[in-house]
């Protein structure tokens, strides 16, 4: 039985288009029923040529009340199907997505905030910043990309929030120093009371989360959003098999274990579908070549002995680099 939130669905009709940073195309929709989108919020959106398949998309801005929904999508190159469908888009077609939902909030009350955005990861952060410039509060935006090229709103963001930026870009020698940020942060005399909100890559979000723990700071102040598209390894092509149902399914570079298991009537639990939550996690009982972990919901020791998987976002490689090798996890599921 697979188990998610309720949500209602509704159409949303495509209005305008456009391309914000290179592979980054920028969509705006309106849905059939509108409703506010708080900084934070994301809509499901529902995907795939011929076969369901459900993605989430922060709403970069919510104008008129909800009319209007921005959203941005990042082009996946090893994408057929969520990604590459929304780059089809044209202005009039119809989509199918939920109404706003809430996994990542802004809080009130924090003395300071550090929002920090890697890559495509900038999108749930565009309206947080905002919020914070109209509140007056103490906040700093600090941007991570690999060049210029691909860094989504970024001088839309520079202009709105002026010194307050931090832009940090790999291919001009100026990477960002993740100790020396957390370091800056644990330092200063509101310590406690900074909040940092992050999205971007699995790889800059353990990062940060380790020099957080390293500085002893309150745990409860590190807030984020994951995107499970994010690894440290290229998707690639790889099997699951089931010893308990005597299955073996082939998961698609562009698909998740969660998806290709539900598409082959595999009965699952899920909820977030982010790796955030934990109510996929699966047992792993073998494993060829490498697993990579892309949660935030194991620690780094169990993702080092991986003994289990989130089946939302998981992906394994192959140790071998032939046309027909494939990595194969083995999983027992609960």
């Amino acid at each position: 039985m697979v188990v998610q939130a309720q949500t209602r669905w509704q159409r949303a009709r495509v209005v305008e288009l456009a391309d914000v940073a290179d592979g980054v195309r920028r969509i705006v929709v309106e849905p059939e029923y509108p409703e506010h989108a708080a900084p934070g919020t994301h809509i499901d959106v529902e995907t795939g040529n011929g076969t369901r398949r459900v993605r989430s998309y922060s709403v970069v801005r919510s104008e008129g009340r909800g009319r209007r929904l921005t959203l941005s999508v990042q082009l996946s190159p090893t994408s057929r199907g969520g990604s590459a469908a929304m780059h089809r888009l044209r202005v009039g077609d119809e989509l199918t997505v939920t109404g706003p939902l809430q996994s990542f909030p802004l809080a009130v009350g924090a003395t300071r905030y550090v929002l920090v955005a890697g890559g495509i990861g900038v999108t749930a952060l565009v309206a947080m910043a905002s919020a914070l410039r109209r509140r007056g509060a103490d906040y700093e935006l600090v941007l991570v990309g690999r060049s210029r090229a691909v860094m989504a709103y970024l001088d839309d963001l520079v202009a709105e929030h002026g010194d307050r930026v931090r832009v940090h870009v790999d291919d001009e020698g100026t990477s960002l120093a993740v100790d020396d940020l957390v370091a800056g942060i644990a330092q200063a005399p509101a310590s406690a009371a900074t909040e940092l909100y992050m999205c971007g890559p699995i790889g800059l979000m353990d990062a940060i989360a380790r020099s957080w723990d390293e500085h002893d700071l309150p745990t409860t102040n590190l807030r984020f959003e994951t995107f499970g598209s994010s690894g440290r390894h290229p998707a690639e092509e790889f099997l699951v098999r089931l010893p308990q149902l005597d299955r073996e399914i082939t998961v698609a570079p562009d698909t998740s274990i969660l998806d290709a298991l539900e598409a082959a009537g595999v009965d699952t639990l899920s909820e977030c579908r982010k790796g955030e939550c934990g109510l996929c996690l699966a047992k792993v009982v073998g494993a060829t070549g490498t697993i990579d972990h892309r949660d935030v919901f194991l620690s780094e020791s169990q993702k080092e002995h991986s003994n289990s998987l989130c089946l939302c976002v998981s992906r394994a490689v192959a140790a071998g680099s032939g046309p027909n090798q494939h990595a194969v996890i083995s999983l027992h599921l609960t």
